[in-house]
């Protein structure tokens, strides 16, 4: 850290932030150089020069001066703090709530929603380019995909509720914590991505669907991997793991 900064402490947190500072004596000669610069300048150069540093983001037409841009605070794709708390504190329970199927499976700590999405975000991230697929587009669905069930939880087929009902209550859900993050272009991306999976209406889509499917698998795998305690358990999973890679 350079002699020119001070650090002052947030009362009200135990951040730091580095403020710069100047001495008297570097106040004096930036103004001395200032002085000097401007003195060397034409009286045109001069008056184009404070037209240019009195608005960075102004820019003239003719004898009219446009006025700048609005600024960021006017800017749909700027998410307020609070909102973004707030939303960030329900997607808590994405890490919370663990996968339906492997419960009623007595699966012995099983993933998370939250676990799944990710896995399945690195697999769109890590996937072969494919022409006309946007993978970006693929990572941000991957991990959007099953937000909803941070409030209506994993509900599977052995619930009993229909799909169409599946699909209410989630939209409800979806619609909520759009709410909640403020509206605006960052929960209109969320909502498009979401249902554009939810009605498996585009090839990103169909791709990242595919991928929820073989995450489940490989999550499988895994558990039998680690379950069996017994040679004969092994062996039977074996045999059966054998079979599948005849299919």
């Amino acid at each position: 850290m350079g002699s020119g900064s001070r650090v002052f402490h947030c009362r009200v947190s135990s951040l730091a932030f580095l403020v710069p500072s100047f001495g008297t004596s570097t106040q004096l000669s930036f103004k001395s150089f200032l002085t000097r610069t401007r003195s060397s300048l034409s009286p045109t150069a001069f008056t184009l020069h404070r037209m240019a540093s009195s608005s960075s983001s102004s820019v003239t037409n003719g004898n009219n001066i446009i006025p700048p841009a609005p600024s960021s605070s006017n800017d749909v794709s700027v998410t307020p703090p609070p909102s973004a708390v707030d939303f960030l504190t329900l997607c808590h329970r994405l890490k919370t709530t663990k996968r339906a199927g492997w419960v009623r499976r007595d699966v012995q700590n099983p993933e998370s929603i939250a676990d799944h999405m990710y896995r399945m975000g690195i697999m769109a991230l890590i996937a072969s380019d494919i022409p006309g697929i946007d993978r970006d587009k693929c990572v941000k669905m991957a991990i959007v995909h099953d937000i909803a069930e941070a409030i209506v939880g994993d509900i599977t087929p052995s619930d009993g509720i229909s799909k169409a009902e599946k699909s209410r209550r989630e939209q409800e859900a979806l619609d909520h914590m759009c709410k909640l993050l403020g509206g605006g272009s960052r929960a209109k991306e969320i909502e498009e991505l979401w249902m554009e999976y939810e009605e498996n209406s585009s090839s990103e889509a169909k791709i990242v669907k595919d991928f929820d499917k073989v995450e489940m698998i490989l999550q499988a795998l895994e558990y039998e991997n680690g379950k069996f305690q017994t040679e004969v358990g092994k062996a039977w999973a074996s045999e059966i793991a054998s079979r599948r890679k005849q299919q």
